[in-house]
């Protein structure tokens, strides 16, 4: 397994905002996962969901749209994990 950061980030309090990655291996299945860098204990900080486009027969562009649940700034780092 391959893992890494592929992007971080801010959003300003209650901010969604969306990103994409691309030319990644359409073969290859990639999970992504967002966290925040700032410790707030209590509830959850961000959330996010992630959409595909196959960009042509061999790669894919992922889209991912992250949202701050909170009334902070909130810092991110976006990780993926290439799983086979």
């Amino acid at each position: 397994m391959t893992t890494g950061v592929q992007f971080r980030g801010t959003l300003s309090p209650s901010q969604t905002q969306r990103w994409f990655t691309f030319n990644w291996d359409a073969n290859q299945h990639v999970l992504w996962e967002v966290v925040p860098d700032t410790a707030r204990p209590g509830a959850a900080e961000v959330d996010w969901n992630v959409a595909i486009e196959r960009a042509d027969p061999a790669h894919v562009t992922y889209w991912i749209t992250i949202t701050n649940l909170t009334a902070a700034n909130v810092q991110f780092e976006a990780r993926y994990a290439i799983i086979a």
